[in-house]
């Protein structure tokens, strides 16, 4: 089965590591998890497992259309899903469980969350674009500038730097490293930061 788990993130932390110095550490639920679907070529066109994070409420909260896909696959039902791609000779089936044990410390991994909503910003804070004179009248403190030419090209090209919704966007962390592995309390220690708001959910996975 590939080594990958959906995890909550709980917060940060810091740790000693063995020279005696302070590491800070992000601290993620890791699962328990269970395969809900295994996805076939000959099936759906392709080779992957969904699994889904084990619900502490028993899937009470679940929706109608969440229970149904459980039920068909025989689990129970889950809230939070993501699928993982697989090859055809991968023996994972549906209802086995996925635990944080597959882990070690010090191992690399990837993790994928959803960055914190900013909500709108402009385009020195989403940018970094430096702004205009501060000072003798200027009236082009924040401003973006030019985004186009009048008579040439007339339009505004794709694609241009310009405000907008900020943050809210899927983000990959790669190469972080395990500090610790929790089996006991389905934790693992990732040291440094990784993307998402306390509560947020996450994907941990280690490359092959």
């Amino acid at each position: 089965m590939i080594k990958g788990i959906i995890g909550r993130k709980l917060g940060m932390t810091q740790i000693f590591n063995d020279k005696g110095q302070v590491v800070p550490v992000t601290v993620i639920q890791a699962g328990p998890c269970v395969v809900v679907q295994r996805k076939t070529t000959a099936k759906e066109g392709y080779d992957a497992i969904q699994i889904g994070f084990v619900d502490p409420s028993g899937g009470k909260r679940a929706n109608k259309p969440e229970k149904g896909h459980a039920e068909k696959h025989g689990v129970a039902p889950v809230r939070v899903l993501r699928e993982f791609k697989v090859d055809s000779s991968d023996p994972a089936k549906e209802g086995d469980s996925v635990l944080v044990g597959q882990f070690e410390a010090k191992v690399k991994v990837n993790v994928v969350g959803t960055s914190k909503g900013k909500g709108f910003a402009g385009v020195m804070k989403r940018h970094h674009f430096k702004g205009g004179r501060a000072t003798h009248g200027s009236m082009h403190h924040r401003a973006p500038g030019s985004i186009g030419g009048s008579s040439d090209p007339s339009r505004v090209f794709p694609g241009m730097r310009m405000g907008g919704h900020m943050g809210a966007e899927q983000v990959t962390i790669r190469n972080l490293e395990i500090a610790s592995v929790d089996s006991e309390n389905n934790l693992l220690l990732i040291k440094g930061a990784v993307p998402g708001p306390k509560g947020g959910y996450v994907v941990i996975k280690q490359e092959a």
